[in-house]
């Protein structure tokens, strides 16, 4: 490494932190995103058993804009089913990026361990 020049050694430090703070942010964001997926994904659940276990005399509304619709109990738990393998589908991919990010913020840390390591003592 003291064969490079002192501002190419800057520039990779540089480039190396930035890429630590970027992926520290993203990986921030992503977590958020996948606790208010959860949430989500748990209301869903939860409606689900509430319907479920409400007779089938029961009138079901879905909010649609400003009114409501009143929906058959069958099609309202499909739509619900479908949205809460929407939601987990999306958890899953989340939690796949959270899991590259997290290697890549390891890996930009591991490479200033070893340039700060390897560094002559100054």
């Amino acid at each position: 490494m003291s064969a490079l020049p002192d501002e190419t050694l800057r520039k990779i430090l540089v480039q190396i932190q930035q890429t630590a703070v970027q992926s520290q942010r993203s990986l921030n964001l992503t977590k958020q995103q996948s606790t208010a997926k959860e949430r989500e994904r748990r209301i869903v659940q939860l409606t689900i058993s509430e319907i479920s276990s409400v007779g089938c005399d029961v009138n079901l509304y879905k909010g649609v804009g400003k009114m409501f619709v009143m929906v058959p109990q069958k099609t309202m738990e499909q739509e619900l089913r479908a949205q809460e393998k929407e939601l987990t589908d999306e958890i899953s991919s989340l939690n796949k990026k959270s899991k590259y990010l997290e290697k890549q913020f390891n890996d930009a840390q591991a490479r200033l361990k070893d340039i700060f390591h390897h560094a002559p003592g100054q």
